[in-house]
């Protein structure tokens, strides 16, 4: 079997990375490009409530009708007030998969039941626990300046989008993305940090990037109750950036058999740890899935029931999907706005449980569906 030769001396770091990555994968990551995937996006409801916030970042489904919340619609937290700063959205909408929309919270910094520090900036970490509970990041700035973000918080609403609790520390610092998983009165958040030794770099790569396991009580009638944080992936290169605030590692899914999957955004790649479920420490980045070829450095993610990976590129507004055995196995087209085409719009997507897929377009502040016969073949 071939295994590429790279002449390394003009690589950056992040590129080298890939590189010796894309190596050890041999002829994998340099295969025909995947097919592109039938379908159209269609827009379905714009994202921006009465006060103006804008950039959406996170995507949640409801599981089951309480309060506010009604089974099936989908939540999105926005990441920008209406002056576009970075780090200052405070509200979460909820909107249907037919196009109507309601808010669902505004978070007030100053009328909170416990610590958040530096305030609210609501991002993609956003997740649904039964029979109602709402839980939502914050990487706060005060001017939209990545030089401001502090470390914020884990929020937690009731159904009624009403914050009762807000979880710091335990290893939270920068929460970005989150996925979670819940059997009963006992559940899980993976939740991505991304500022970990990120700000002292000053635009250059740090390699402070975790993932944390949070395990939670739900118990009923009460309040959920964090009960242990463990470190199962660190080492993740990140960065500060002036366009998207902090790039680090974002997308996070879990499949059946408790393998996590990372969208390693600066390294360009799509990372596995296994038995993130139960393991009782870190597995570092764990192993690279794949690397390069149809990847653009890769934001949000959701593994299908399929076992197929779905991302969502930063740079050129793709989604791309992923096999079991790491082999990109097709591409399409969400975002074509921009120069270049969809760069910057795509963070949270979502897969009802119809295998819908649901994503969210910051550049046009709308959420939307892709649909392809293709595509539902590969997911289900």
């Amino acid at each position: 079997m071939y295994a590429p030769r790279w002449d390394l001396r003009n690589l950056s770091t992040a590129t080298l990375v890939v590189a010796v990555a894309a190596a050890a994968l041999g002829t994998a990551a340099f295969a025909a490009a995947p097919p592109t995937l039938g379908g159209a996006p269609r827009s379905i409801v714009s994202t921006v409530p009465k006060n103006g916030d804008v950039n959406p970042y996170g995507m949640a489904l409801v599981p089951k009708s309480s309060g506010l919340l009604v089974k099936g619609d989908i939540l999105v937290s926005n990441f920008n007030n209406s002056k576009n700063l970075q780090g200052t959205g405070t509200t979460i909408i909820e909107a249907t998969p037919t196009g109507s929309k309601t808010l669902f919270a505004t978070i007030d910094a100053g009328n909170l039941p416990g610590a958040c520090p530096g305030g609210i900036g609501l991002t993609t970490a956003l997740s649904v626990l039964s029979p109602g509970w709402v839980v939502v990041g914050s990487l706060p700035t005060t001017n939209g300046k990545s030089a401001t973000a502090k470390a914020g918080c884990l929020l937690v609403l009731n159904s009624n989008g009403k914050v009762v609790e807000t979880w710091t520390g335990h290893g939270i610092n920068g929460p970005w993305d989150m996925t979670a998983t819940q059997k009963g009165a006992t559940a899980s958040l993976y939740v991505t940090n991304v500022l970990n030794g990120t700000l002292a770099a000053k635009g250059s790569l740090a390699h402070g990037g975790t993932v944390l396991r949070l395990d939670v009580s739900v118990p009923s009638g009460k309040a959920p109750l964090l009960t242990k944080s463990t470190i199962v992936g660190s080492g993740f290169a990140e960065k500060t950036d002036p366009a998207a605030l902090v790039i680090g590692p974002t997308g996070v899914g879990l499949n059946s058999a408790g393998t996590l999957y990372v969208a390693d955004t600066a390294n360009n790649r799509l990372d596995m740890i296994p038995r993130a479920n139960t393991r009782t420490g870190s597995a570092g980045k764990g192993t690279v899935v794949t690397a390069g070829g149809t990847l653009n450095n890769p934001l949000g993610l959701v593994v299908a029931p399929s076992g197929a990976v779905l991302t969502a590129n930063a740079n050129d507004g793709n989604l791309v999907v992923t096999d079991t055995s790491g082999k990109q196995v097709g591409t399409a087209m969400l975002d074509k706005s921009g120069k270049p085409k969809g760069a910057g719009a795509l963070f949270g997507l979502l897969l009802t449980t119809d295998n819908r897929l649901f994503y969210v377009d910051d550049a046009t502040n709308t959420l939307r569906s892709f649909t392809s016969s293709a595509l539902d073949s590969l997911v289900r």
